[in-house]
């Protein structure tokens, strides 16, 4: 077997696949055993402040563990009904600041040894812009979701013991029907998207992008080679470009974190295809995945873009 394709192929596949089966069993063994209840109580406020029921609430709590884990149940119970298609929506936009916040950490400590003090100001923007989809998500839930006071009696209604071996049976059940759903659109899916990464279709994309007059008519070169490296290839090339024009005195402090942003919200939506429509389409189906990713990425366009507007018109 060649080894590249082991090492780029197979094994991303295989791990990405063992996460994803993970992650919608203890999703199933969660809700067999009621713990659900308990994750709900943690964020049971805001999300009634919200007109979301019980099942978006356990998926806020759980995003702040990890965001698949919080994928994983919010689809079990979509493909359970018992949520609906807004809902649903609403409820993986809610939970975009929990999964930031789970990131943040990783990020900061990647970022601050390369720009210094600069990090906590772009880390801090960027943290705002979830708070802002947060509190926008909150807003719209209210405006367009019908009270959900009737699914929480419900919830509390429904409430019962279950042994951890009959939880456990009953969670493997449902995760054997979910099985081949899991192999028949991630595997593919992920292959597809494997091979128009090794043919530069995404670094087509990204090149002709930077090819456009915009940037060189907006930033300075240097700049410009940050926002570049941002969509050509990933977060630590462009981090490099920074730190070593920021030594240098190349660029401002906030040259450099307006360059980051520019770059940031360029190049995210190619790498959430990339990187998440795979999962996605495991934990949903291609189309409710995409719709998702789709979705949530023009919101966090969105919002990051307002902030790095005012940003500008603050600093400079």
């Amino acid at each position: 077997m060649d080894v590249n394709l082991w090492s780029n192929l197979i094994y991303p596949l295989l791990r990405l696949l063992c996460g994803l089966a993970i992650g919608i069993f203890i999703a199933n063994l969660l809700e067999s055993l009621n713990w659900t209840y308990f994750l709900q109580r943690l964020s049971t406020p805001l999300a009634k402040s919200a007109n979301l029921g019980p099942c978006a609430a356990t998926a806020f709590s759980l995003a702040f563990i990890s965001p698949n884990q919080a994928n994983a149940y919010l689809s079990e119970q979509y493909a359970a009904q018992k949520i609906s298609w807004p809902e649903l929506v609403i409820a993986n936009l809610f939970n975009s600041l929990p999964a930031y916040l789970a990131h943040l950490p990783t990020l900061f400590l990647l970022i601050f040894p390369v720009i210094g003090a600069s990090a906590a100001i772009y880390v801090g923007l960027c943290l705002l812009s979830a708070l802002l989809r947060t509190l926008l998500t909150l807003t719209g839930s209210r405006l367009f979701l019908p009270n959900s006071s009737l699914k929480w009696e419900t919830e509390q209604k429904n409430l019962s013991k279950i042994g951890f071996g009959l939880a456990c049976q009953k969670a493997w059940q449902r995760f054997c029907r979910r099985l081949p759903k899991l192999l028949i659109y991630t595997v593919p899916i992920y292959i597809i998207i494997y091979l128009l990464q090794i043919n530069g279709v995404f670094a087509a994309a990204n090149q002709w992008l930077t090819e456009q007059n915009f940037f060189k008519t907006f930033f300075s070169p240097e700049a410009c080679s940050i926002i570049f490296l941002h969509l050509l290839a990933e977060l630590g090339s462009a981090l490099g470009a920074a730190g070593a024009l920021l030594s240098t005195q190349s660029l401002s402090t906030q040259e450099v974190i307006f360059a980051l942003l520019i770059g940031n919200i360029l190049s995210t939506p190619i790498r959430a295809i990339r990187h998440q429509l795979p999962a996605y389409a495991g934990f949903y189906t291609p189309s409710v995945g995409l719709q998702l990713i789709v979705i949530n990425q023009l919101l966090r366009a969105s919002s990051l873009l307002l902030l790095t507007v005012l940003y500008y018109l603050l600093t400079y």
